[in-house]
């Protein structure tokens, strides 16, 4: 039996394995981050291990909070919070390379569920600076067609009648700030990394208006001293597997209960608005400050977010477990080209064609890298709340402009299809989305609609019912071009399967 990596263990580890060189008993907690997943130890925490190396202020140390599972705490609590990120690739000969470096900027991970007032009183504690969050699309709370607040929402619900029991994101950092300007401490800066457009933007106007239900004086505070920077983070990262353990394990010579497994390449760009401070992240190559993250999110959530989803719900569809299964499949992979290529590409606006070039061809290689074979659930979930910001703004900008929207369009229909459960061998699945009975209930609702119809009709009638469903869709509904487009394409893919659909669109 394996001893476990802690502090007394890191020393011992092997010389081609890094590690934090600086003296982590004088960190001390500047960071509270929400949502402690594989993503955010993938790549703010390690960034953030590697910028107190590099500038020596050991002051940015983490209070990882996760929001309900208890997991990541029982990992991580008796290895001192450390843990491994394995780097993987195939390098030039073919073999499979992976780089361990053993992550030190986690001081502490608690649980918001079992706990929710120490949680409030972290993110009221004086040293704390920034509040950071990676509790994906659905920690918002809000409506993904429009970015408001949800307030049918049962958290935020009960929330607003909970002060000191706060169970969603929103309310706890409400509740958080509250404290801190009761006792008279600093704003500080609110920083999410999630996948949202205007992702600072975004988490702003929530707060606000969670706030002005809660305290008009406190929304004016929050609104005049904290900042919420808009950021990009870019970098795959799958889901640890067993496999994962036990190899890293034998490299490290100790046992790491929930290493991170993720790709070399990384992008993290953040708007440079910090009300009190940040690490120094760019040290090391990790992180760009910028004026305005917004065209580098555009780029991201367009030419990488959108065709991941794309690869994943049309490879599911075929019976496919890894997105890389999907990319090695030829007609998907031309397909999705051609979609970067003619219908996303023209809609980002000053960036130079060779620029484009290289990010099609970059992202094809990442997504396709047999090293890292990404699970096609994982990237699929959730997909009520992300479709909106991957595909249907770039839907909506080519509407605009009167160009072609049959790649994009089969894409949304690959989602709707998939929803239905059972690919085309047969295998059935199930639906992680936190709007999957409403979406039940749709796809039932325009069965029958079809139904009711003319045959001649039916497949338009399907189409108009899901489109109209305003929560994902908004206004796009109304667009009869995408309508019509989105009929072809779902009665394509209920008649003849993903190929036939894929050819007819490429």
């Amino acid at each position: 039996m394996l001893e476990r990596l802690n502090t007394e263990s890191l020393p011992r580890l092997p010389a081609d394995v890094e590690k934090p060189i600086y003296d982590r008993s004088r960190l001390t907690p500047g960071i509270v981050h929400l949502g402690m997943g594989a993503f955010h130890r993938a790549h703010q925490a390690v960034m953030t291990d590697l910028a107190m190396q590099a500038s020596g202020d050991l002051s940015w140390g983490i209070l990882g909070v996760s929001l309900r599972s208890a997991a990541t705490r029982d990992a991580l609590t008796p290895q001192d919070g450390l843990y491994t990120l394995a780097l993987r690739d195939d390098g030039p000969d073919g073999k499979t390379r992976e780089q361990l470096r053993v992550v030190g900027s986690v001081l502490r991970v608690m649980v918001a569920e079992e706990d929710p007032n120490a949680v409030l009183e972290r993110i009221a504690y004086p040293q704390t600076r920034i509040v950071s969050l990676t509790v994906t699309e659905k920690g918002y709370s809000h409506e993904p067609a429009t970015g408001h607040l949800r307030w049918d929402d049962p958290d935020i619900l009960h929330d607003l009648e909970n002060p000191h029991r706060p169970r969603s994101t929103i309310g706890m950092l409400v509740y958080g700030l509250a404290l801190r300007r009761e006792r008279g401490l600093p704003p500080v800066t609110l920083l999410s990394c999630d996948n949202l457009r205007g992702n600072g933007d975004t988490l702003r106007s929530l707060v606000l208006a969670f706030a002005l239900r809660v305290d008009v004086g406190l929304t004016h505070w929050i609104d005049a001293h904290c900042t919420f920077p808009n950021s990009m983070v870019d970098r795959i990262v799958p889901g640890t597997g067993d496999h994962d353990r036990q190899r890293i394990a034998e490299r490290l010579g100790v046992q790491d209960a929930w290493p991170v497994v993720g790709e070399p390449y990384m992008n993290w760009v953040i708007e440079d608005k910090f009300a009190a401070g940040r690490p120094a992240w760019e040290n090391h190559g990790g992180a760009t400050f910028v004026r305005n993250a917004a065209p580098y999110e555009r780029l991201k959530l367009r030419m990488v977010n959108g065709p991941h989803s794309t690869f994943a719900y049309l490879g599911a569809l075929l019976g496919h477990q890894t997105i890389s299964e999907s990319v090695r499949t030829p007609a998907l992979r031309q397909f999705v080209n051609a979609m970067m290529q003619h219908e996303i590409g023209p809609t980002l606006k000053g960036i130079p064609d060779s620029g484009l070039e290289e990010y099609r061809r970059r992202f094809l290689a990442r997504v396709g890298n047999p090293a890292l074979p990404h699970p096609i659930a994982q990237v699929a979930m959730d997909g009520s709340q992300k479709i909106p910001q991957r595909l249907l703004d770039t839907i909506q900008d080519r509407l605009r402009t009167g160009d072609d929207i049959q790649r994009l369009t089969l894409a949304v229909a690959a989602w709707l299809h998939y929803l239905r459960g059972e690919d085309e061998t047969g295998g059935r699945y199930g639906i992680q989305d936190p709007m999957a009975a409403r979406l039940a209930k749709l796809l039932a609702r325009a069965d029958v609609a079809a139904r009711a119809s003319a045959p001649s009709q039916a497949a338009h009638r399907r189409a108009m019912v899901l489109a109209a469903f305003k929560p994902v869709f908004g206004d796009l509904g109304r667009a009869s071009e995408f309508v019509s487009a989105l009929a072809a394409h779902l009665e394509t893919l209920r008649l003849h399967g993903v190929m036939r659909a894929v050819e007819a669109a490429t």
